[in-house]
């Protein structure tokens, strides 16, 4: 891929790969399934384009997809956006309600769906199209008007050609179109390129929804750029899958979330807490116990990890001194959807522990309204990855993106003498303590989340108090039934001391409230805070 490119699309992103990468392997399920090299793959779109033209879809037209990770996932996306066509992705998580409603907010014209997600799809009678996205073979549709052909002249793709609408509602609530162009997805490509160098020898596994910004920028369109392989799970990427799948496919990068990490943390300590072998190498070695762990990381994740890609909400400084500890692969990276989605990174062995590093390759960042006493200001970011604005939502695009292209992130953070920022925690989020004081609730979490049975939780105020909603681990949980000397209460009043004992005054918490059901969440596995104030 040409820097210099005055053709700055996915356009020319697919026509490179398929001149200089055609018998390679593109990509594949884990089992062998949808199995595509480059050259398959380009024959396949050319394809999918024609079908779509069949249809009667017009020229710039709307076209949503709405399934899990796949090979023909890529297939559709590239046959929408490469024909001057809109990509509507919608993560297979979604409630039939959202299905409608983005579909109808988008005014998608045709749908790729699976035939897990098949039966999210209400009556749509605008759809000229239902494509089943497994085998490319088209549903009944549901009106009687007969597909319509001659769709005319596909548009000229440029750089500011609208590439896709990704719906997303964050922690916040109030879903929103984010409009991206082919121009902000080219340089998300560039951005990974200069945070991790890749070429057609890596091999990429894919764990995150395609359908986020995420995924689709570091997990599709950067391998694809290089010409290397991508691998899908067919089942959900838990630990008891996630491990063995690495070890048979040995990937060199992955993108993931704070939370897998998370779980690997857990994992490794509870395992030690269990050994008193390990328990006594830890106190009397503690370096020899990192070595320990960074072989155990090595092999559980395939022995062949040189990026592993942590994003998507903030990492826990414990989890991640046990990472840096154990010279673990890992980077880390901050961003919006509404950025395409990358404005910072921290790149393998240039970490710092509780950083979001600096900017990403092309972009400005700043911080908007800082306070003097504490140097804590907004995210602001400018730059060839920052979005079009919100679909149909004028309003709200000028109230995030200022006229000279500025846009607002609403995450807090400071800034060390090198320039490395730290998140603090968002503007929606931050609590306004008795005495006038922030309270950023985030950072009180981070707490809370290191003692040994919490898996997840919230803090919010009630009553002029600061509660913490907890789930617990349910391991512990059926342990705790079982004894007769333990009592709930007890635990939540340990957990509030444990607390209590480590954060400031102003964010110490009056009360613990355990959960019943686990806390929902966004794509990128963050909890919908708007839920549970």
């Amino acid at each position: 891929m040409n820097n210099n490119s005055t053709n700055k699309t996915l356009v020319s992103i697919l026509e490179n790969s398929l001149r200089r990468w055609g018998n390679c392997q593109m990509g594949q399920f884990t089992n062998g399934e949808q199995r595509y090299t480059y050259e398959t793959f380009g024959k396949q779109v050319e394809k999918v384009r024609a079908l779509l033209d069949s249809r009667g879809i017009t020229p710039s037209g709307k076209v949503a997809i709405l399934a899990e990770n796949m090979p023909n996932w890529t297939v559709a996306f590239f046959a929408v956006t490469t024909a001057g066509r809109v990509a509507v992705p919608i993560l297979p998580g979604s409630t039939a309600f959202e299905v409608d409603n983005i579909i109808n907010h988008s005014e998608s014209e045709a749908i790729f769906v699976s035939n897990k997600q098949l039966s999210k799809l209400g009556s749509h009678p605008t759809l000229k199209a239902v494509i089943r996205i497994d085998d490319f073979s088209t549903a009944p549709l549901q009106s009687d008007a007969p597909p319509m052909g001659g769709t005319g002249d596909r548009p000229k793709v440029t750089d500011n050609t609208l590439a896709t609408i990704i719906y997303t509602s964050g922690t916040s609530g109030n879903a929103k179109g984010v409009m991206l162009s082919h121009g902000n997805l080219y340089h998300s490509v560039l951005e990974a390129r200069h945070a991790q160098p890749a070429t057609r020898k890596d091999r990429w596994l894919s764990i995150l929804p395609m359908a986020h910004a995420y995924e689709m920028a570091f997990g599709m369109l950067y391998p694809l750029s290089v010409g290397a392989a991508v691998y899908y799970l067919r089942e959900m990427p838990t630990p008891s899958i996630l491990i063995p799948t690495m070890k048979k496919v040995r990937p060199t990068i992955i993108c993931s979330v704070p939370l897998v990490a998370e779980k690997l943390h857990k994992a490794i300590l509870r395992r030690i807490d269990e050994s008193p072998r390990l328990k006594s190498i830890q106190k009397h070695a503690p370096w020899l116990m990192y070595t320990l762990i960074g072989i155990t990381l090595k092999k559980q994740t395939g022995g062949k990890i040189k990026f592993f890609g942590i994003g998507g909400a903030k990492l826990n400084p414990e989890v991640e001194e046990f990472l840096k500890k154990s010279h673990f692969n890992y980077a880390i990276g901050y961003g919006t959807t509404e950025t395409a989605p990358l404005i910072t990174n921290a790149c393998v062995h240039h970490t710092k522990v509780g950083s979001i590093g600096v900017a990403a390759y092309g972009v400005e960042v700043d911080l908007a309204d800082v306070n003097p006493k504490t140097g804590i200001g907004e995210i602001i970011a400018r730059g060839p990855n920052v979005m079009l604005g919100y679909f149909k939502d004028p309003e709200r695009t000028a109230s995030v993106l200022t006229e000279d292209g500025w846009y607002h992130t609403g995450d807090l953070a400071c800034r060390d003498k090198l320039g490395r920022l730290y998140i603090k925690g968002r503007l929606g989020s931050m609590i306004l303590g008795p005495s006038g004081e922030n309270i950023y609730p985030e950072e009180i979490e981070q707490v809370i989340n290191t003692y040994p049975s919490v898996i997840e939780s919230l803090v919010v105020k009630r009553d002029r108090q600061l509660v913490a909603l907890i789930q617990l681990d349910e391991n512990f949980k059926a342990r705790l039934n079982k004894s007769i000397n333990n009592k709930l209460s007890n635990i939540t009043d340990n957990i509030r001391d444990f607390v209590n004992k480590r954060v400031s005054v102003q964010s110490q918490i009056a009360a613990v409230q355990l959960m019943d059901e686990p806390f929902k969440k966004t794509a990128t596995l963050k909890i919908r805070r708007y839920l549970y104030q």
